[in-house]
C-alpha cells in the first residue's frame, strides 16, 4: 500500500504531532507499505507561534522520506500539494488534526486528492484508484476555543472519508458535526522512539538531580489549561516536605510566564521548584521521564495526551484529573490517580504516594495497562482494518 502522511514533521520540532507522525510512518513502514511524509514550508506565521522556534535543531531522521510542500497560510500551495499528492496515487491519505486554524489548508488539500483520484485512468490504462482520505483526531473541539472554531472544523470534517478518534471525548465531539461518516476508537499508542529505560539514579545524574528526593514532573509545553498553577498550588501544601519531594517543571512556556512566577512568589515556591522551562528536545525527554517518581498532569481541559503514553513506556506511575479521555487512559488505583480539577485534591494525592513509601507501587498494574498501546493497532485502526 501506498501511504501519504500529511502534516508536521521534520524540521518543525518535536513536540506531539511531528513525533507521532514520524513514529506512525516508521510503524508503515515496518509493516512494508510505501510511506511518504508531506509536511510544511511554513507551518505557522512567527506572530501565530506561542514559542521561542518551530524548528528543530536535531539532526534529520535519516529512515524517512520527509517532503515539504505546503504553506498553512498559503492558498496556492493548498492546490500545489493537492495535485502532487493526487499524481503519487497514494492508496490512503493520513491528516492528523489538532487544531481549526489548520482546517482550511488541510481540508482544501484534501478535497483536490479526493476529488481527482475518482476518474481518470493510470500509467497503465487502468481505471485510477481513488485515494482515501483519514484523519486521526487529537481534538474536534480545541482547548482554547477561537471565534469561527465550528465553521473551520466542519469545513475539514467534510473533507475527510474516514476518521480514528484517539478517545471517546474526541469521539463524540467529532459527532456535533457528522453523524454518519465511519469512525473509529483507538487509543493514542505508546510514544516508545525515546529510548529504552534508564536506571533513575543514571538520568538525574544527568540532569543533577539529588537521589534523594522524591520527583513530581510537569512536563510540555505550558498552557493555562494545563493547570500547572493548581499543581503549584498543591506543591505549596503543608503536608508536603520540600526537602522530601522536588517538583520539576519541564517545558517551554507557552503562555504568560509572568503569571507563574508571580505566583511562585505569593505561594512561597521561590527556589523550591525546579524550573527547566525551554523546550525539551527528543534526545532529553527520556532523562526527564526516568529521573521521575511520578509524572502530574493537572490539566483543566484534556482529550488524550501524549505525555501519558511517554509515561506508560517508561512504566511511570500518573496523577492526572478527570477530564476528557485521560481517565480512560489512566486507571485509577491501578497505574496512579485520577482526581477532580482541584489543588487540594492533587494535594492528597501527591501526600498518598509519598506516604507508601514505595516509588514503585504501581509498577504491575503499569506492566498490564500498557500492552493495551500498541502501533499495530493504530496502524490497523488508519487502514480500515478491524483486527491486528
Amino acid at each position: 500500500m501506498k501511504i501519504v502522511i500529511l502534516g508536521t514533521a521534520y524540521p518543525y520540532r518535536g513536540g506531539g504531532i511531528a513525533t507521532y507522525n514520524e513514529r506512525l510512518a516508521r510503524q508503515f513502514m515496518a509493516e512494508g507499505h510505501d510511506v511518504e511524509i508531506v509536511t510544511f514550508t511554513l507551518q505557522y506565521p512567527d506572530f501565530l507561534f506561542p514559542g521561542k522556534t518551530q524548528y528543530s535543531d536535531e539532526p534529520a531522521p535519516a529512515d524517512l522520506k520527509i517532503t515539504r510542500m505546503m504553506s498553512s497560510v498559503n492558498p496556492f500551495s493548498w492546490i500545489k500539494t493537492g495535485r502532487a499528492i493526487r499524481k503519487m496515487q497514494p492508496d490512503l491519505m493520513v491528516v492528523k488534526f489538532w487544531i481549526p486554524l489548520m482546517a482550511p489548508c488541510l481540508g482544501t488539500i484534501s478535497r483536490i486528492v479526493k476529488r481527482a483520484g475518482a476518474k481518470g485512468k493510470g500509467t497503465k490504462g487502468k481505471e485510477r484508484k481513488q485515494t482515501e482520505v483519514v484523519s486521526i483526531l487529537d481534538n474536534v473541539i480545541p482547548h482554547e476555543k477561537r471565534p469561527l472554531d465550528k465553521l473551520l472544523v466542519r469545513y475539514f470534517v467534510n473533507s475527510i472519508d474516514r476518521f480514528v478518534a484517539m478517545s471517546d471525548s474526541v469521539l463524540s465531539d467529532l459527532r456535533l458535526f457528522t453523524k454518519d461518516k465511519p469512525a473509529v476508537l483507538s487509543p493514542h499508542p505508546l510514544y516508545d522512539n525515546f529510548g529504552e529505560p534508564m536506571p533513575r539514579s543514571k538520568a538525574r545524574r544527568r540532569l543533577a538531580i539529588p537521589d534523594n528526593q522524591i520527583v513530581l514532573l510537569f512536563f510540555g509545553f505550558i498552557r493555562d489549561y494545563k493547570g500547572l498553577d493548581l499543581l503549584m498550588q498543591a506543591y505549596a501544601d503543608p503536608r508536603i516536605d520540600k526537602t522530601k519531594v522536588r517538583l520539576v517543571v519541564a517545558g517551554e512556556f507557552y503562555n504568560n510566564e509572568k503569571k507563574y512566577k508571580d505566583l511562585e512568589e505569593q505561594l512561597g515556591l521561590r527556589e523550591k521548584i525546579d524550573w527547566r522551562d525551554s523546550f525539551i528536545p527528543n534526545s532529553e525527554v527520556r532523562d526527564y521521564f526516568c529521573a521521575a517518581d511520578l509524572i502530574v498532569q493537572p490539566y483543566k481541559s484534556a482529550t488524550q495526551s501524549g505525555v501519558t503514553q511517554v509515561a506508560y513506556h517508561f512504566c511511570k506511575p500518573m496523577l492526572v484529573t478527570n477530564v476528557g479521555g485521560l481517565a480512560e487512559i489512566v486507571p485509577d488505583g491501578k497505574v496512579g490517580y485520577v482526581v477532580e480539577v482541584d489543588a487540594k485534591q492533587v494535594a492528597d494525592a501527591i501526600s498518598d504516594f509519598v506516604s507508601r513509601g514505595d516509588v514503585d507501587c504501581f509498577q504491575s498494574g503499569i506492566l498490564e495497562e500498557k500492552k493495551k498501546y500498541d502501533w499495530a493497532r493504530m496502524s490497523a485502526a488508519v487502514r480500515g482494518k478491524d483486527k491486528v
